[in-house]
């Protein structure tokens, strides 16, 4: 009896220490609780997911500094919330959803586009950008001219975009090659592994220009999409406060300041004021 009480004695000290350890580190972190922006705000810092290969919208500059337009957006975003600090944490695109849900950042900033599905899992911001996706091919192919030209062909696109759903989904035959980014998709199209590319128009034209890359972008946009920032769903403050300072930089015109300076003069506000809401958002 007296060796059964110890066990039992010894199991509940172990399980207080476990529950103690948890309480006192990030060890048994999970999803958290309560409304996101009363955490950030309490922990003086805003955890921002983006991909940091995805110039201009988010990329390191000189291999170590975070930059580009939803850098910038971020930085403002955080200021308006009264954040003081911003933390970037690079993520590819396919672990965007699972990471919101799990806690292991506050919103993804990261040119994502508003979905249906991604909306079942996520809750979405106002949207803060559009995105026009183009066919890229490897300079001087006149064998490729737009969509109706990529049947069967090797498409190169990122992993976890709407692009690799488009490709999937209405290119017959594809065959479908995916990529963490799209600078690895866009190389191996001028090296001639792939076929084409379906990439933004504003990040091909200038991964091109910047690497030397033998791409250029052929043919009409294939689609105009809306992007918008995500985050756990359930903080209905976090997301009046977020849509409030986004609604704020486009009517005081720091939206388009920061678009002027990273998408070659575009101005994004206007875009949006005149890209009718995604469907799916």
């Amino acid at each position: 009896m007296i060796r059964r009480l110890l066990s039992r004695e010894t199991v509940t000290g172990v399980l207080a220490l476990v529950v103690l350890m948890c309480v006192t580190s990030t060890a048994c972190s999970g999803p958290p609780g309560g409304d996101t922006l009363e955490r950030v705000r309490a922990a003086g810092s805003l955890r921002v997911a983006l991909t940091e290969a995805n110039p201009p919208w988010n990329f390191l500059d000189g291999g170590t500094r975070p930059a580009g337009y939803d850098v910038d957006v971020a930085r403002e975003v955080a200021r308006r919330l009264n954040i003081a600090r911003v933390e970037f944490i690079g993520v590819d695109f396919a672990s965007f959803v699972g990471g919101v849900q799990a806690g292991r950042f506050d919103i993804v900033i990261a040119g994502q586009t508003i979905t249906a599905e991604r909306r079942k899992e996520v809750d979405f911001s106002r949207p803060y950008a559009v995105n026009r996706i183009s066919v890229f091919v490897r300079t001087g192919d006149t064998s490729i001219g737009g969509l109706d030209d990529l049947a069967g062909k090797r498409i190169a696109v990122s992993e976890g975009t709407v692009q690799a759903e488009f490709a999937r989904t209405r290119i017959p035959n594809a065959d479908v090659r995916t990529y963490r980014n799209a600078i690895l998709g866009l190389t191996d199209l001028s090296r001639g592994r792939a076929d084409a590319a379906l990439v933004s128009w504003f990040q091909g034209v200038y991964l091109a220009a910047r690497n030397g890359l033998t791409v250029t972008p052929v043919g009409p946009a294939l689609r105009t999409y809306v992007l918008a920032m995500s985050f756990r769903r359930g903080s209905p403050a976090f997301k009046q406060a977020v849509d409030k300072a986004v609604n704020d930089m486009i009517g005081d015109g720091t939206l388009s300041a920061i678009s002027r300076r990273w998408l070659d003069g575009l101005d994004m506000a206007a875009e949006l004021r005149r890209t009718p809401a995604n469907p799916a958002g």
